[in-house]
């Protein structure tokens, strides 16, 4: 990096910095050690009294009983709002509209509505016959069934599936225009041209609450390896400063607390007043920069 946005000694900077609202992702374990990993994590962070807490549903619809069971439960044991992730993949709207309405009496109030990512294996993405088509879609269905706060996604280096520069831009725009009330974006290291992307968004039109998602990176290896796969870009420095750090977990997390903090820091002076962390079922890097970000835990 040839700019470092966070000074710690710049202590007055800091103290007239708005506290931001964040919001936390989770997934739905697989096993018990997992599910009590996640638990632990979701008791770690509920004290921070986020927006609202998410969960993924797995492509294909493969977690669906998982996901809504995690909700149901984050909805009935803690004081969080949950919201639950819904795809159009592999489902029928008759099916994808009984989910809704499943969480609707169950009390959640809150979906992040997706066209969702095809099985592993099965190719390119193909609307299910009787099923909504795209996200837009999805949104027009969720809104004639209840009056559910819809979130969608962004993506600020562009959809894989996106056939031109704009064409991102016009999807997201009808998805707006459906009812969704905010757009949540997929995380970029990119700061540049992550702030570049919301100023595009904005010039088209689109008004809601766009909110940075943000990676703190606990495997490095992993997140570069999947981010391949999602059309994300790491940059160079992001690499030199994680190289020879495989077998040193702890500096590892010193490393990606400081990157994500800096970059918080400078979304903030530009204007961003709320970031999603993408927690990976992990409270201890989000906990830590949510500290360094002002955030403390409200006592009862």
């Amino acid at each position: 990096m040839t700019q470092s946005y966070l000074d710690l000694n710049a202590s007055e900077t800091m103290a007239t910095m708005k506290i931001p609202k964040v919001s936390f992702e989770f997934f739905p374990p697989k096993t018990e050690k997992a599910e009590a990993t996640l638990w632990q994590s979701i008791r770690r962070l509920a004290p921070l009294c986020p927006e609202f807490v998410s969960v993924t549903y797995g492509a294909g619809g493969s977690t669906r009983h998982r996901t809504h069971n995690t909700v149901k439960r984050i909805r009935q044991d803690t004081p969080m709002e949950p919201a639950a992730h819904l795809t159009c993949v592999d489902a029928t709207q008759a099916e994808v509209n009984n989910v809704a309405r499943k969480y609707w009496q169950a009390g959640v109030r809150h979906i992040v509505a997706l066209r969702g990512d095809p099985p592993d294996g099965t190719g390119n993405y193909l609307p299910h016959p009787k099923g909504y088509a795209f996200a837009s879609d999805l949104v027009e269905g969720l809104m004639k069934i209840a009056d559910f706060e819809i979130s969608v996604a962004a993506y600020p280096e562009g959809h894989p599936d996106a056939r031109y520069a704009d064409d991102d831009l016009d999807n997201l725009k009808r998805k707006i225009d459906a009812g969704a009330k905010r757009a949540i974006t997929q995380y970029s290291f990119d700061t540049t041209r992550l702030l570049k992307f919301i100023d595009r968004l904005r010039a088209h039109g689109i008004d809601v609450p766009v909110v940075p998602g943000i990676l703190p990176v606990a495997n490095f290896a992993q997140v570069k390896k999947f981010s391949a796969a999602c059309g994300c870009s790491v940059p160079d420095w992001m690499t030199n400063l994680f190289a020879g750090l495989d077998e040193d977990p702890e500096t590892r997390k010193l490393v990606a607390a400081t990157i994500a903090i800096e970059q918080c820091r400078r979304l903030q002076a530009e204007g961003c007043e709320e970031f999603h962390f993408y927690t990976l079922n992990r409270a201890d890097l989000a906990y830590a920069i949510c500290h360094m970000l002002g955030l403390r835990p409200k006592k009862e």
